[in-house]
């Protein structure tokens, strides 16, 4: 299996940045890590192994990508509005840096947006405001709206809100689209979500898929049993769900 260490000095985000590509050829899957994970933690936790077959035969093209979640939404010692500012700021990153090498190393016009945990709301969260870039979106144990507290897991934004803030979090600003270039290539993405059912995510799970509802834009939705909230769990749903 193909596998490639890149690393840059990324101008959006004035710091080195690194990523791994594992593959040749096929369909390119924006990997998006779990809370706080660096680019290695999908290989560290034979992820990518349970989807050599299909790296290997030349089906997809995986970019695991670093976090900045320290300088985001984990970073406490920032105001909030700086938080959702820096994050920003790492989605110009992914836009104007890693899709300029996705196209040189991969002329494959297809690309998924996938992630487990944290990295499932990035993945969504792109997918959802740039849907004409992809074709298909994979969201695992996921949450979609960084403001709701739940259990151990608190608001990230610490009740801070405007514009930025809502227009990141997919539970708040999908239900409010009326654009229907927007909506209408919305529901041109293959859309899957998966998330255990003890999993204190699934409520957030389940308001997207009202939302989805509403809106009529076609997806599929699957309850694993137990919290499923593990990279031994991720392991199972890539190999059926990318």
């Amino acid at each position: 299996m193909k596998r490639e260490y890149h690393k840059w000095y990324s101008p959006n985000l004035e710091r080195d940045m690194e990523l791994l590509v594992f593959g040749h050829a096929g369909a390119k899957v924006l990997f998006f890590p779990p809370r706080m994970g660096r680019f290695y933690d999908y290989e560290n936790w034979r992820v990518i192994k349970a989807l050599e077959e299909k790296i290997e035969n030349g089906y997809l093209q995986i970019y695991c990508l670093d976090s900045i979640d320290t300088e985001t939404f984990y970073n406490n010692f920032v105001h909030p509005g700086h938080r959702i500012y820096r994050h920003n700021q790492y989605e110009n990153y992914i836009l104007s840096e890693v899709f300029p090498l996705m196209e040189e190393l991969n002329n494959n016009p297809n690309i998924i947006s996938a992630g487990c945990s944290l990295g499932s709301y990035h993945a969504v969260n792109i997918a959802m405001r740039h849907p004409e870039l992809f074709c298909k979106v994979v969201g695992m144990s996921g949450r979609y709206d960084l403001t709701i507290s739940k259990g151990y897991y608190g608001d990230l934004l610490e009740g801070y809100h405007n514009d930025y803030v809502y227009f990141n979090m997919p539970n708040q600003y999908l239900k409010n689209v009326n654009d229907e270039v927007l909506i209408e290539n919305i529901a041109k993405l293959d859309i899957i979500l998966a998330v255990g059912k003890e999993d204190l995510f699934l409520e957030s799970n389940y308001h997207l898929r009202t939302i989805f509802d509403e809106k009529q834009i076609p997806y599929q939705f699957y309850e694993w049993d137990g919290e499923a909230h593990r990279a031994k769990y991720w392991r199972k749903m890539v190999a059926i769900y990318l």
